[in-house]
């Protein structure tokens, strides 16, 4: 898939990751637009041939985008000319809208802007407002199908794991799924790796101390 399918296939992803960090002092709109900048960055490093699902990879960047706000005070830094390009832009949008009859899609927004689809993604980040959980639907209310908020932090905690243990040497990983996916002590892990049970505890409190790191960025 391109970066802006990407971007525009998993923004959800970025409400779901952002109502977690709701009610700790910093607007929703800044959350989201923060979420949206991870999103960007993710589906421009993403690399399908390491075999695991973008959403896998986009979680920890985007969450990591997120926490970053909350180190530089609760400001999404976006410079003026890019501001300027975004509002620029949706003005093609809406002309576009009107000549078409309907949204334009990427393609159709880079052909008339002369941008790149990288850029126009990146500027759809910074002028798109956030999506209404709930909402008027010619006059019916209607409720985009999101997990409640319990479990969406496991869902995304799950996926920062998973992106987290494939970053692992090979043997680390597979300690680690021997010891806490399939609950093995680690006398018996030991014997399945060919390694002493001292050898196991040392090495799990290493990788334990490794994953901790990975997970705080």
């Amino acid at each position: 898939m391109t970066t802006d399918e990407l971007v525009e296939g998993n923004l959800l992803l970025v409400h779901s990751c952002a109502r977690r960090f709701r009610n700790r002092g910093i607007d929703y709109d800044d959350l989201y637009s923060a979420g949206c900048l991870g999103l960007l960055k993710a589906a421009k490093g993403f690399d399908e041939t390491r075999g695991f699902a973008f959403s896998t990879y986009a979680v920890p960047v985007i969450l990591g985008e997120i926490k970053r706000l909350f180190r530089d005070g609760g400001a999404v830094k976006v410079s003026r000319s890019l501001k300027d390009k975004a509002a620029k832009l949706m003005r093609i949008s809406e002309k576009l809208t009107l000549e078409l009859g309907t949204e334009p899609t990427v393609s159709e927004l880079s052909k008339a802007s002369g941008l790149d689809a990288a850029e126009i993604s990146e500027l759809l980040c910074v002028a798109l407002p956030t999506v209404s959980l709930t909402g008027d639907n010619e006059g019916e209310e209607r409720q985009l199908d999101i997990p409640v908020e319990s479990e969406e932090k496991k869902i995304t905690d799950r996926l920062a794991l998973q992106q987290a243990l494939s970053l692992l040497e090979s043997d680390d990983r597979k300690l680690i799924e021997l010891r806490y996916f399939n609950s093995l002590s680690q006398t018996v892990t030991a014997e399945i790796l060919g390694i002493s049970q001292v050898q196991v505890s040392r090495k799990e409190k290493k990788i334990l101390f490794e994953l901790r790191k990975i997970l705080s960025k």
